[in-house]
């Protein structure tokens, strides 16, 4: 028989993580980190999504406020006030906002949003510099080692999960911690699905990429068109990822082999969980939404460190850092303008 598998303690875990930098944060005598909402649909699982995701970040002491904006055409030039205002630690759109209408740039209206968002204040990790630096495996931004990539939310607390499940293992490298390890990932958006197959193959896991009309492997940096059939590809797979948009959608639970560990991460259920939870050893996870609320806090804490701490856009420390540092400059540029001074005085008087 199979078991389901409760994402809440995974959860509880980050959450007190969050907790604790809040706090460090507090006793430091800075702003602890606030994240800024944009709502420009009315798209009630959207809608859901930003109440639910105020209620977590208030409660566990981060700083939240929602825009709602009834125009859609006005969210760039909140977005560009936004990552202005030094007040600001994230920004978060939740789409749709245009749907899938095209943009003058050749890209969709949302996703030319998803790239006007600024790497410092992106919490999602869906603008251009991030996803370029996931499919090429850059772990850090720009080569700077202190500045993390931040990773798509939703993909992450797959990853998170599987940790905890200890299907990819945290004692080896980054890089060889799902070696050995096959995937089959039963979607491709750019929000979940893409994201998550290169998150995994650059962690050493063969991924095979299921959309509605082809098949695609992720190994080893390399991404291959399969001949597979889906149903192949489940049976190969240590973890199945599913995330088909469509209620009717079910997954013919006898693809999947024992000791399978399956993730749904789609709103409806793609599976028959009488039949699922019918096959030896297999670990279902229904929802992973409590988790990828605390990925999105660990990521805005994580860009609340790098940029508002430790980056010099409102930290105190930062600030501090900063003054001394011209402080030293200026010095350095005096003692220089004096030496000058001294060798034009010496020339002079040998001149006469």
């Amino acid at each position: 028989m199979g078991e389901k598998v409760k994402v809440i303690p995974i959860a509880k875990s980050y959450e007190n993580e969050i907790k604790e930098y809040v706090k460090s944060v507090q006793e430091r005598g800075l702003k602890t980190p606030k994240l800024v909402g944009i709502l420009a649909t009315s798209d009630p699982a959207a809608s859901s999504y930003a109440e639910w995701t105020g209620k977590a970040f208030l409660s566990d002491g981060l700083r939240y406020s929602l825009i709602r904006c009834t125009d859609p055409l006005h969210v760039e030039s909140h977005l560009q006030a936004l990552d202005a205002d030094p007040d600001v630690s994230g920004i978060i759109v939740y789409y749709p906002c245009f749907g899938t209408q095209p943009s003058y740039s050749g890209v969709s209206m949302d996703d030319y949003l998803r790239d006007s968002v600024s790497p410092r204040k992106d919490v999602e990790g869906l603008c251009w510099s991030y996803r370029t630096a996931l499919y090429k495996n850059v772990r850090y931004l720009e080569g700077d080692a202190n500045r993390k990539c931040i990773l798509p939310c939703t993909a992450l607390s797959v990853v998170k999960i599987l940790e905890s499940l200890e299907v990819s293992s945290v004692s080896k490298p980054p890089g060889r911690r799902m070696e050995g390890k096959t995937v089959t990932i039963v979607n491709r958006s750019e929000i979940v699905g893409r994201p998550l197959a290169a998150m995994l193959a650059n962690d050493g896991a063969t991924v095979f990429s299921v959309d509605i009309d082809t098949i695609y492997e992720f190994a080893n940096g390399r991404l291959e068109k399969c001949d597979l059939e889906a149903k192949e590809c489940v049976g190969k797979s240590d973890v199945v990822v599913l995330g088909v948009p469509v209620k009717s959608y079910k997954m013919d639970t006898g693809w999947i082999k024992p000791n399978t560990v399956v993730v749904n991460v789609a709103s409806f259920k793609n599976y028959e969980e009488d039949k699922i939870l019918s096959v030896d050893g297999v670990r279902v996870v229904g929802m992973v939404g409590k988790v990828t609320v605390k990925m999105l806090e660990r990521n805005l804490c994580r860009l609340h460190k790098q940029y508002s701490v430790e980056g010099g856009m409102g930290g105190r420390e930062s600030n501090i850092k900063d003054k001394v540092e011209e402080i030293r400059t200026w010095a350095v540029v005096a003692a220089g303008m004096a030496t000058v001074a001294a060798i034009a005085a010496v020339v002079a008087a040998r001149r006469k």
